[in-house]
């Protein structure tokens, strides 16, 4: 019985340890919902705590467990819980400004993931920020103002404008994720493989 369990695991590719892992980042980015968000600027996109647990998952999980617990989290609101920053459902979010924002978090955990990778097991804090700050900002703003072009009548200059209310949160959140990550990675050496 217990070979028939192994054999099922290697085939599927994923542990119950994965399975447990990506479930507490997935609720780890709904935890970091529980704030609320605040709406700046003429968007109508929020500022939200959220995006920390995005770049956490990739720096902590690496790409396939960070990506598949943006991946739950996110399907998690299409089917229609509350979780978003503000209890927003993810086929309003869509519906919204905020869209490219949202779609943008799976390619950004996924970056950050494929990166961290290679940096670990001496998570090194300068290549930790730039590519959290990479991923969790470059990759998110620049799906974020597609998603503003396509769902709103900005025009190109004040779409990306848009982004400069959220850079100031983003870079501590980015601080804060690389520092998590760096101590994860040295208390846990095989949590980005394993």
């Amino acid at each position: 019985m217990e070979g028939v369990e192994t054999s099922r695991e290697s085939r599927v590719g994923i542990s119950a340890r994965d399975m447990a892992q990506i479930a507490v980042f997935a609720a780890l980015i709904a935890a970091f919902g529980l704030p609320g968000a605040i709406t700046v600027g003429f968007s109508g996109v929020p500022i939200t705590v959220q995006t920390l647990g995005v770049v956490l998952a990739g720096a902590v999980l690496g790409a396939r467990k960070g990506t598949a617990a943006v991946v739950v989290f996110l399907a998690l609101t299409m089917i229609g819980l509350p979780l978003l920053s503000g209890g927003r459902t993810g086929l309003t979010a869509l519906a919204g400004p905020s869209a490219g924002y949202l779609i943008g978090w799976i390619p950004a955990a996924a970056f950050i993931g494929l990166l961290t990778v290679r940096i670990v097991p001496r998570y090194r804090m300068v290549l930790g920020l730039l590519i959290n700050a990479f991923g969790g900002i470059v990759i998110i703003y620049l799906f974020g103002t597609i998603g503003l072009l396509l769902r709103t009548d900005l025009g190109f200059g004040s779409a990306i404008s848009t982004n400069i209310a959220f850079i100031p949160g983003d870079l501590a959140k980015v601080v804060v994720a690389t520092v998590v990550a760096k101590g994860v990675h040295r208390a846990y050496p095989g949590v980005i493989r394993g």
